[in-house]
């Protein structure tokens, strides 16, 4: 059973202190009401090719310090509405109405310094503490200027407020980690969002997947939340307990996108007593409601769909559909508009994005096991495979072409397995496009943190595997030749895993990532160089994919380094496999090998160049997909 909702409580468990630096009012932002207007969504049918209404003249007014439900069944259109009043983008469909603050349309970037959204599914970073995933929401939210003192004691006031003071410095989450509660996450969610200091908090199903008691939990510390600090609270919910219900000040009904309520929640049942519909005793009023709003499960649908007409028709036509439409129309104020520069908000630093995005990077992959460690470990043993496998190969002509091979494998299956990428990636491109909707950074502080943090870990991968795989294999046994193969292969990880970020940018989906990917790498393994020498590949393959292939300019500068200034020995009978000036010696010069493949030397920096130029080019595609994609 759900405990006594009781917000009073709530409040007096923190302290007069930590209310005050909770409470943080922004001066010249208040916000006293929000109210939208005949709102409606268009769309297009896609069996009838017909427009398709979803939302139909929807109407409500908030005040400040209120908290509203959206309800009704599924497919009512509780989300879409949400998101119109959040203003989210829809795409493909038309859209109809207005939303005021203050009596006022304000502008985006307005809205945005005004309002937060916090999605059903959580967008926490489990590696992190409970403490630090707000102090990094803090830091990224940019809403209003604040010293660094009133940061910290509005994260600690928060931590007071949601009852998250003892699993502050617990981690949230994460495969090998339990981490805290789903009630926990929830409320968590919310005050990482509320540290940025919004006026206006939208919440897309807050007890989704929550039981009864956890549910009352999160709402009712969201109710104390907003009470103290005047916010005004939007939550779309399915199905409250009652005494979750009841912690709503407002409600707004919706069958199949049509209004059928709105007003105070304690004045529901005597609404539908009047219209014929009353509420039994020791009845849960929102599980009522959402049956008498439900036609779906009707065995005679032509009946059901007459009773939400006549339902929708007398609150159309009601006294209270009325005053509130006069209430919308008094409170506007055409003369007032919300300007972006009555927001006192601190100056958007890119730089400070990009180096607080790198910081929480750096936590994340030190902590994840899953993401980085197995990735290194995986790693690790690929190099002692092939170390073992082409074990102290000799310089001689019966090494020469498993010397060739060797230097294939590490670097095309080194960057092959960059594919394990893709889940860090996609998890990393989910929290950004939901702190992007936030306004919180954009996608350039994103990419250039993505790229940043990212390259010490290829590197120390890239000198790890090279200390183990390039001396067991024994190849050209020089500190210069060994750095230069570990330059060379990080620039392929590099190349590999900015392929990844391009592809995972443009399609969010595992499955799809990894064929794509395991697809565009057996390309470059088939016009690389090696298969076929660049001498006599078909020239539709050498010209449309062999210069674009970070793989080829990786082999070609390996190979250039182990044969360029290397001698090798011919055998006993001094039966030269290769013809080279040094074949009266007995020897073959390693220059006779590159001229098989067509290779010069003396190009490394130019080879290294158009390297970093394909590496920009993935990186640069990436960016413009995420600028361009909003979801």
């Amino acid at each position: 059973m759900a405990p006594t909702p009781d917000i009073e409580r709530v409040l007096t468990n923190i302290t007069i202190e930590r209310q005050a630096s909770v409470k943080a009012r922004l001066e010249n932002t208040a916000v006293h009401n929000f109210a939208w207007q005949d709102v409606t969504i268009t769309v297009k049918d896609r069996a009838t090719k017909q427009p398709k209404a979803l939302l139909e003249k929807v109407n409500g007014f908030v005040n400040a310090g209120e908290m509203c439900a959206l309800m009704g069944p599924s497919g009512s259109g509780k989300t879409s509405l949400l998101n119109v009043l959040a203003r989210r983008a829809n795409q493909g469909a038309q859209l109809e109405g207005s939303t005021y603050i203050n009596g006022a349309i304000p502008s985006l970037k307005t809205f945005r310094d005004l309002s937060c959204y916090v999605e059903q599914e959580d967008a926490l970073i489990g590696s992190l503490t409970v403490k630090e995933t707000i102090y990094f929401a803090a830091r990224l939210g940019h809403k209003t200027s604040i010293t660094k003192e009133e940061q910290m004691s509005r994260i600690e006031g928060l931590l007071d407020s949601f009852g998250l003071r003892e699993q502050a410095d617990t981690i949230v989450g994460t495969p090998l980690y339990k981490g805290i509660s789903g009630g926990q996450k929830r409320r968590l969610s919310v005050a990482s969002q509320l540290i940025t200091g919004p006026r206006i908090l939208f919440l897309d199903e807050p007890t989704s997947g929550l039981d009864s008691a956890a549910s009352w939990e999160v709402i009712s510390y969201i109710k104390a939340v907003a009470k103290m600090n005047n916010l005004i609270v939007m939550a779309s919910i399915h199905q409250p307990s009652t005494s979750t219900f009841a912690l709503f000040d407002k409600l707004l009904l919706l069958s199949g996108g049509k209004p059928q309520y709105f007003g105070p929640v304690h004045s529901l049942g005597e609404y539908l007593g009047g219209v014929g519909y009353a509420i039994p005793q020791h009845t849960n009023p929102a599980e009522f409601v959402l049956e008498l709003l439900n036609s779906d499960f009707d065995q005679d649908r032509q009946q059901a769909q007459g009773r939400l007409s006549a339902l929708h028709e007398r609150w159309t036509n009601g006294d209270r559909a009325q005053g509130l439409v006069k209430e919308i129309e008094s409170s506007i104020q055409i003369e007032k508009p919300v300007e972006a520069d009555s927001v006192t908000h601190s100056r958007r630093n890119m730089a400070s994005d990009v180096v607080t995005l790198v910081h929480r990077s750096f936590i994340k992959s030190y902590r994840d096991l899953v993401a980085y460690g197995i990735r290194i470990a995986m790693y690790l043993g690929l190099a002692i495979m092939m170390g073992t496998v082409w074990l102290r190969l000799k310089p001689d002509q019966e090494s020469i072409v498993p010397i060739t091979n060797a230097i294939f494998f590490g670097g095309a299956f080194m960057s092959f397995m960059a594919v394990a990428y893709v889940p860090a990636f996609l998890e990393d491109r989910s929290t950004f496009i939901k702190e992007r909707g936030n306004g919180m950074y954009g996608a350039t502080a994103f990419v250039i943190s993505n790229f940043i943090i990212g390259l010490p870990y290829l590197f120390l991968i890239s000198l790890s595997f090279s200390i183990i795989a390039y001396w067991l294999s024994n190849l050209q046994p020089t500190a210069e030749a060994f750095f230069t193969w570990v330059m060379w292969l990080f620039l392929d990880l590099v190349a590999a895993e900015s392929l990844v970020v391009m592809v995972s940018a443009a399609f969010p989906n595992f499955v799809l990532d990894l064929a794509i990917i395991a697809f565009a790498n057996g390309l470059w393994m088939s016009v690389d160089g090696f298969m076929v020498t660049p001498k006599i590949l078909n020239p539709f393959w050498y010209y449309a994919f062999h210069f674009i292939d970070y793989q080829a300019w990786v082999f070609q500068g390996m190979i250039v380094n182990e044969f360029g200034k290397r001698t090798y020995t011919c055998g006993g009978d001094c039966q030269c496999s290769y013809q080279t000036e040094l074949a009266d010696q007995c020897k073959i010069d390693g220059k006779g090998v590159l001229a098989v493949y067509g290779y010069e030397t003396g190009k490394t920096g130019e080879w290294v160049g158009i390297l970093l130029s394909i590496v920009a080019g993935y990186r640069l595609l990436g960016w413009l997909i995420l600028t361009l994609r909003k979801r």
